[in-house]
């Protein structure tokens, strides 16, 4: 864990209100869902851009995902919502963050339009860096050589960042992450990703029915369209004011008191506190087992009891992550 002073997470500006000092430039596009190691690799590319060029280095997203817009009956399992973007952003030191409403006319956008209006007429951009997949405007007509074609006659140059792969050799995409996370498979996530995965949010009250077991939980409701595998995991939980605390986390409907909201429920080792209102940052290392209906609660809590001797084993031997998970760690 790195030590020292906490840096805030970028604060994320509306198209229409960015301010002076970000204007002008290298803008890395696209809808950034996952934030792996490909967009890694191209936010890496975007910031040495714009040190060579002495001026901003901006991440320009889209919010919200454009298939929620199009398909709101089968929403995108977003990997990396706003505010766990926001911490990565920084943690890779990009310097700001742009939001763009999504909607149906900004999707009528023809690219040249897009280009015109949005890169050089709100962000009066200095280069523009994309992946090899990125498409945009109407229909997805925009591609990364015509982006090339139309910011050659508008003055600005574009990188294009190719597929990047793990050591393993395996492709990297956000559906290959969605989809080792809906298994429960955390180690695969997390290699894809190339730093591990965390949940950002609020806790809540809830029933309190852990702390008559003897497991109070900190309860936090995760957004609708996740699709992680229900079950139990051994997690890090980071603090507002930078405090790390191991746990074990239970996501799921808890099926032996006949729960129906999936909840994120997270029982701190070695802890006692009330962390009501706290914004916390819950960092997923490991796949213990899957939620299972009890017979009676003494089941369940002998079920528990080996949850965290589990748990334990892992945290021992997890340390503090790579580089990028420590600079993660780092940011609030």
């Amino acid at each position: 864990m790195p030590s020292g002073a906490r840096l805030a997470a970028l604060t994320p500006l509306p198209l229409d209100s960015v301010p002076a000092e970000l204007a002008g430039g290298v803008v890395a596009v696209g809808n950034f869902d996952g934030m792996h190691r490909g967009h890694v690799a191209l936010l890496e590319a975007t910031r040495a851009e714009a040190r060579r060029l002495g001026v901003p280095s901006l991440v320009l997203t889209f919010e919200p995902h454009p298939r929620t817009v199009f398909q709101p009956e089968a929403p995108v399992f977003r990997l990396t919502p706003l505010a766990a973007k926001a911490r990565l952003l920084k943690a890779l030191a990009i310097d700001g963050l742009v939001v763009a409403g999504f909607d149906r006319a900004f999707a009528a956008l023809t690219p040249e339009a897009f280009v015109e209006t949005v890169l050089v007429g709100q962000l009066r951009l200095a280069a523009a860096v994309v992946g090899f997949n990125f498409r945009f405007g109407k229909g997805r007509s925009g591609t990364p050589a015509l982006l090339a074609a139309v910011g050659e006659r508008f003055g600005f140059p574009v990188t294009v960042v190719g597929e990047v792969a793990t050591d393993a050799a395996a492709l990297v995409s956000s559906t290959a992450i969605r989809e080792a996370l809906a298994a429960g498979e955390i180690a695969r996530a997390n290699r894809l990703l190339g730093y591990r995965w965390f949940v950002v949010g609020v806790v809540v009250a809830g029933d309190r029915r852990g702390r008559t077991l003897g497991y109070p939980t900190a309860n936090i409701v995760l957004e609708p369209d996740c699709r992680l595998r229900h079950g139990i995991y051994a997690v890090r939980v980071q603090r507002p004011e930078g405090a790390i605390l191991d746990g074990v986390a239970s996501y799921g409907r808890r099926p032996t008191f006949g729960g129906e909201a999936p909840l994120f429920e997270v029982f701190l080792l070695d802890f006692s506190g009330d962390l009501y209102g706290e914004e916390l940052a819950v960092t997923l290392l490991d796949w213990i087992r899957p939620q299972e209906k009890f017979a009676s609660p003494e089941a369940l809590v002998a079920a528990m009891d080996g949850d965290v001797r589990a748990a334990r084993a892992i945290l021992a031997v997890a340390g503090p992550g790579n580089p990028l998970d420590q600079a993660i760690a780092a940011t609030r």
